[in-house]
């Protein structure tokens, strides 16, 4: 309606300046960037899968890559991407389901519970893996 002198003060969408962080919000941005972080790590499982099959001196040099100290920790924080991607998406499912954990207080709670989550099953298996080896 132009010339209108009434405005609204609101922003006209939610921004991070605008918005408090909490939980959810974290679980949310976090849940987007693991999906992305799943597809990176994907790929490079993926090329030590054809380095399998290329011969052994490709194998040697992949090897070589997730055996170095920058490798263990890449492929570290690509199974904790996975784990917390993994806790977040069945909460998603319980949301999309039987809709449970839409109070805010209980969708907080399980943000927070899907980060210890993922950092305690990260670690265990990380553990077990490495025993194994």
């Amino acid at each position: 309606m132009s010339g209108s002198e009434w405005t609204d003060p609101r922003p006209m969408s939610p921004h991070l300046s605008v918005w408090k962080w909490h939980w959810t919000m974290a679980a949310s941005i976090f849940h987007r960037v693991t999906g992305f972080g799943n597809y990176l790590g994907a790929l490079l499982v993926s090329a030590w899968i054809v380095s399998l099959g290329a011969g052994p001196e490709a194998y040697g040099f992949v090897e070589g890559i997730m055996l170095h100290p920058v490798g263990q920790i890449l492929l570290f924080f690509w199974l904790l991407s996975v784990m917390f991607h993994l806790f977040n998406g069945i909460r998603h499912l319980m949301w999309d389901g039987p809709k449970v954990g839409f109070d805010p207080k209980a969708a907080s709670l399980w943000s927070v519970v899907n980060f210890a989550l993922a950092i305690i099953a990260a670690a265990t298996i990380w553990s077990l893996a490495t025993n194994l080896f």
